[in-house]
């Protein structure tokens, strides 16, 4: 089995996909490299990789 990838508001995205942010029930999109944006409340929160961004070569 895979391991989780689990990013928190504020760091980098390690990964291109589709996440779940805790306390939720919405997944967003996020950039590989790109900063995580912050939540409408101002807490700290983390998001799990659900479906990787596939890319055809």
């Amino acid at each position: 089995m895979a391991k989780k990838v689990i990013v928190r508001t504020g760091g980098i995205a390690p990964t291109s996909g589709q996440y779940h942010p805790s306390g939720s029930r919405d997944e967003v999109t996020l950039v590989k490299g790109k900063r995580v944006p912050p939540n409408n409340e101002g807490v700290r929160q983390t998001f799990t990789l659900v479906d990787k961004t596939k890319h055809k070569r």
